[in-house]
């Protein structure tokens, strides 16, 4: 199998942007068919989006498999990618830091991991 990066990121939202970033996530939902297109160029297999709220501050977690090798989506010209980014500045708390969560396990199907290699 190719290698595989998969992780599991937190990013608090900025207090006041909670309905901006249900906003993003339904700019995201609204698009899904082009955004999907830019997977490719990220060898990103499956990323998905949760959302948490603890004591009162909202939480975007982040899951993704993804290949090791790719382009980072900061270089991407296309119109939901730029969109995402102008999100992710307004909404995301930069004086959070950075918070990934140890991957213990990764459990894949033999079929798709095939599909992964082809």
């Amino acid at each position: 199998m190719k290698p595989l990066h998969v992780e599991l990121e937190r990013f608090r939202v900025k207090s006041g942007k909670e309905e901006t970033a249900r906003e993003w996530m339904n700019f995201l939902n609204q698009h899904l068919a082009e955004v999907v297109k830019t997977l490719p160029n990220e060898k990103m297999y499956v990323e998905s989006i949760f959302e948490e709220v603890i004591e009162g501050s909202m939480y975007l977690y982040w899951v993704s498999y993804q290949g090791m090798t790719a382009s980072e989506v900061i270089f991407s010209d296309a119109y939901v990618d730029k969109k995402h980014l102008d999100y992710w500045g307004e909404c995301i708390d930069a004086t959070y830091g950075e918070h990934l969560l140890k991957t213990n396990v990764v459990m894949i199907q033999d079929k798709i991991k095939k599909e992964m290699n082809d």
